[in-house]
């Protein structure tokens, strides 16, 4: 299964599932980004290990750390 942290700049995927539970999960849910959600990703800058991406209408800056628990599919 892909990660969002696999992505790179202009892909566009859709999530499968998060792997994370507790207040993480419950924030990423409060931005938009959950199962079925289609994601677009802006920046990818692996040295400062951060990942823009774009959800609807907002733009979400996610560190690596917590892209790596999200599960997604090219669409």
């Amino acid at each position: 299964m892909k990660t969002l942290l696999d992505c790179h700049k202009d892909c566009k995927v859709r999530i499968v599932k998060l792997n994370t539970g507790g207040e993480l999960k419950q924030r990423l849910i409060s931005f938009g980004i959950m199962k079925g959600a289609e994601v677009e990703v802006l920046e990818h800058a692996p040295a400062k290990s951060t990942i823009e991406i774009k959800v609807g209408k907002m733009r979400i800056a996610l560190r690596g750390e917590e892209a790596k628990f999200i599960d997604v599919e090219k669409i």
